[in-house]
């Protein structure tokens, strides 16, 4: 029996000797460092001109900082384990302003339809960049983060799985796009040993997939699945499952994961929330692209809080607009850029498509397999 409390510790695959043993051998880029910035770019292009299209979209700034006692920043889970960094700013000030580098622009997103004065049916993308301090360094997490971390207003009555999954949906027709794409414009990246990019996802909940594997972590159940099915959208993150186990934490105070939906064989599901997974083919691993949902209102905010013992939260200005109904409903999520390219240019590691800091054991174990990060 596996110990299903492991996976919940944070990502990332937590020692280097494992690091070692799952990146590929015999690899070699399909594309020359520069050629792949300009591959990488035209497939930025295409997903944001996309994604603008699919979803009614404009790309507005977003911060890289925010003030500590706004409660903008995103804590990306439930148990405190990842922190933000901290620092004064403002020289001169009696009293300098206490900020933070974001660790996404979630919550920002939601108070920003507001600023710019979105009707329902439009949104805001951004070119998000954020710093995660607390990631174990591997193949494909890095603490620079970069996000197309994206908004848009709906009503009430959006608030469903049906216009969860139709969003999803217009969201993968635009990354597998990209791909088609950039497959035509540099044909060095149509090997034959990697497999065209599926064109269809399979949506399952997470209390399904704990059914199929009930005995293996939440990553394992998710790669036997991906196994099988190559790209798929997995519904309910955050919720308490029905081995006592959340599928993953998740943040109690930006996506919906407590609310009922899915009713199968008398049983009840929860969550209106999800990522997109696909198995890589270079690295034969799991591949999460994307985080998204349908974000809280009032009364989930405040039960997904108390289940989370953070009520204290609710203190703050993010969630007092929230409270007082001063920012509207709306869906979101953040799609990973580097995440995004690696997969469609069929790289092994993260800083093939990125630039950030790596330990020298793993640098050391790219080079032995004839990975060349960038620096």
């Amino acid at each position: 029996m596996y110990d299903k409390k492991t996976d919940l510790a944070g990502p990332g695959i937590s020692t280097y000797e494992k690091v070692k043993e799952v990146l590929p051998d015999n690899y070699h880029a399909l594309l020359p460092p520069l050629k792949r910035m300009e591959a990488l770019y035209m497939v930025k292009d295409y997903i944001e001109k996309g994604m603008a299209e699919a979803l009614n979209l404009q790309m507005v700034q977003v911060p890289l900082i925010v003030s500590k006692d706004s409660g903008v920043n995103d804590y990306l889970d439930r148990d405190g384990s990842r922190t933000p960094i901290d620092f004064p700013a403002g020289l001169g000030l009696p009293k300098r302003i206490e900020a933070q580098v974001v660790q996404a622009a979630t919550k920002w997103k939601r108070m920003a339809l507001a600023q710019f004065e979105c009707e329902v049916g439009q949104g805001i993308n951004t070119d998000m960049r954020a710093v995660r301090k607390d990631y174990f360094l591997d193949h494909d997490h890095s603490s620079y983060v970069d996000q197309w971390d994206w908004e848009k207003r709906i009503t009430a009555e959006d608030r469903t799985l049906d216009y969860l999954k139709d969003t999803v949906q217009k969201i993968w027709k635009v990354i597998v796009g990209a791909g088609k794409m950039v497959k035509e414009k540099f044909p060095e990246l149509d090997d034959p040993r990697y497999p065209d990019f599926p064109e269809e996802l399979t949506f399952f909940h997470a209390e399904e997939i704990l059914e199929m594997y009930p005995d293996l972590p939440r990553k394992e159940r998710e790669t036997k699945l991906i196994m099988e099915y190559p790209a798929v959208f997995i519904i309910g993150i955050g919720s308490v499952l029905k081995d006592g186990y959340p599928h993953e934490m998740r943040a109690a105070d930006y996506d919906d994961w407590i609310t009922p939906t899915i009713k199968k064989n008398g049983e009840q599901m929860y969550g209106l929330n999800g990522d997109i997974l696909v198995w890589n083919p270079v690295t034969k691993r799991r591949h999460e692209l994307t985080s998204m949902g349908v974000r809280v209102t009032k009364e989930s905010m405040k039960a997904q809080l108390e289940i989370s013992d953070q009520m204290d939260f609710l203190e703050l200005p993010y969630h007092q607009a929230i409270l007082n109904d001063e920012i509207p409903l709306s869906i979101g999520g953040g799609i990973g850029q580097s995440r995004t390219y690696m997969y469609l240019l069929r790289c092994a590691h993260l800083g093939e498509v990125t630039i950030s800091i790596w330990p020298d054991q793993l640098k050391e174990i790219c080079k032995e397999k004839n990975i060349h990060v960038l620096e």
